[in-house]
């Protein structure tokens, strides 16, 4: 499907250069001298190489059509992650260069992904929003730090360190978010 050039979002996933690469972080720019455009950093989704590149309102590119399928994470194996069709009970295996790192520190037993693919090619794996994980090691308070919004550097259970209010402790569970691991909420349970 033709998309104009300044009409392309985080996340497409379009064909340039004879190539699928996937939107990571746009910009509108309007230069003083000259027509807008829109900066795009784009990730190839094979292997990962990053280009960035200018559109104007002018140019169309193709924006690619992806087969999307519900999958549930089962376990991983190295630099291998094995998923389980929801329907067919068929189970497939990706390697590392089609999860992102930071996608696969939030994988956790049981869940629900969706994967992309096209032309029958797995291309990317979407996780939720939002995981439920426990707090390991939180920072105790210091006094005097609650006149304005301050936060404290914590453990999550899967290792990644994130920063949380200072009411979060150790043994607390909390909700992040899978797209910035940042801290969203604490779990209601």
């Amino acid at each position: 499907m033709k998309i104009d050039g300044n009409e392309i979002r985080p996340g497409n996933v379009i064909e340039h250069q004879g190539r699928l690469w996937r939107a990571v972080r746009i910009q509108h720019v309007k230069p003083g001298k000259g027509g807008a455009y829109l900066q795009v950093e784009l990730r190839e989704v094979r292997d990962g190489t990053k280009l960035n590149e200018r559109f104007r309102s002018a140019e169309t590119v193709e924006r690619v059509r992806l087969d999307q399928k519900d999958y549930q994470y089962l376990y991983s194996d190295g630099d291998q992650f094995t998923f389980m069709d929801q329907e067919t009970y068929e189970q497939v295996t990706l390697d590392s260069n089609t999860i992102e790192p930071e996608q696969s520190q939030f994988l956790q037993d049981g869940m629900s992904v969706t994967i992309e693919s096209y032309e029958n090619s797995p291309i990317g794996v979407s996780l939720p929003e939002k995981v439920t994980l426990c707090v390991t090691e939180a920072d105790a308070v210091v006094k005097g730090q609650t006149a304005s919004s301050s936060y404290k550097p914590a453990v999550l259970e899967n290792g990644i360190k994130i920063l949380v209010p200072p009411h979060i402790e150790a043994g607390t569970r909390i909700v992040v978010s899978t797209s910035d691991a940042t801290y969203v909420e604490r779990a209601k349970e």
